[in-house]
């Protein structure tokens, strides 16, 4: 069996980059550093780093031990975390990662529907798909909810589907004469707000322009945030799509408006995703089965 101490400075000198920075970051010797990490390869059998010219560089073995590493690092630092909560009659700690979207469309409701005389401890982060399953991986949240459908998960990741919403196009007040149906190709040279292009939201909207067979709007902000999007649209003319979910509670308010879109009509998917083969916490299997009870 590894001995944790010695992966912990076998993590140092990959954030470091060098057997000397792991050294002073672990403040040892740089000898007893090179000790460890020859005895580690010696024990694994593998050579974990090429060491050259440019430095040190891990190799396919060593890239397979880092992810490990950090996934046993966050199971540490959540058992060390998970004993402090206890001992205060709180629950977790669960870190459940997300995109903007999929985060205020289901979570909130999926926390709802979870025991409330229970006191947890529960933070929710926003990320980019990519990054949300690195950090699946690494043990530094333990769901993901995401849209899903987009294209097939890695191997290591289940995914699964819970509700699908249509996008439509969100107006503010100023459109009060739009509707009830509209047209994307009708309000393509008006001024709209769109995500950045690359994002699994994104591309499902270059989707929608496509299959309404419109190009993409020219006169176009370009903005990640849902709250700035759905600000700027509701104090002035510009428009976006979005799906209904999204944008819920502005359009219950009545600052927005969604309009069908007659000429194409795509639902977004969304869902979670989890690192396949990992048994979840008892918080975590709670919040799944929670979100799984919103499933359309």
């Amino acid at each position: 069996m590894i001995d944790s101490r010695v992966l912990r400075t076998f993590l140092a000198i990959c954030r470091e980059g060098s057997i000397s920075g792991a050294a002073r970051q672990l403040n040892i010797s740089q000898p007893s550093v090179s000790v460890a990490i020859a005895q580690l390869e010696k024990q694994l059998g593998s050579s974990l780093f090429d060491r050259g010219r440019r430095g040190i560089v891990l190799t396919e073995a060593g890239k397979v031990l880092m992810r490990r590493a950090e996934m046993m690092e966050s199971l540490l630092r959540d058992a060390e975390e998970a004993v402090a909560l206890t001992r205060q009659g709180v629950r977790g700690p669960l870190r459940i990662g997300g995109t903007p979207g999929a985060l205020v469309s289901l979570v909130p409701s999926a926390i709802g529907r979870m025991a409330q005389a229970d006191h947890m401890a529960l933070q929710i982060i926003e990320r980019s798909d990519a990054q949300l399953t690195e950090m699946l991986r690494r043990g530094q949240i333990e769901v993901a909810v995401v849209t899903t459908g987009i294209e097939p998960p890695p191997d290591d990741i289940d995914e699964r589907s819970i509700a699908r919403d249509p996008f439509s196009l969100i107006v503010g007040r100023t459109h009060d004469a739009l509707g009830p149906t509209v047209s994307l190709r009708q309000m393509a040279a008006m001024g709209w707000v769109l995500p950045h292009a690359g994002g699994a939201f994104r591309r499902q909207i270059d989707a929608l322009f496509l299959a309404a067979e419109t190009p993409l709007p020219v006169d176009v902000i370009h903005c990640d945030s849902l709250l700035t999007s759905m600000a700027i649209v509701r104090r002035g003319p510009r428009v976006t799509v979005l799906p209904r979910g999204v944008a819920a509670a502005e359009l219950s308010m009545g600052v927005l408006r969604a309009i069908p879109i007659m000429d194409a009509q795509i639902n977004r998917s969304i869902g979670i995703r989890t690192l396949a083969g990992h048994r979840p916490s008892d918080l975590g299997a709670q919040f799944i089965t929670a979100i799984q009870s919103l499933e359309a």
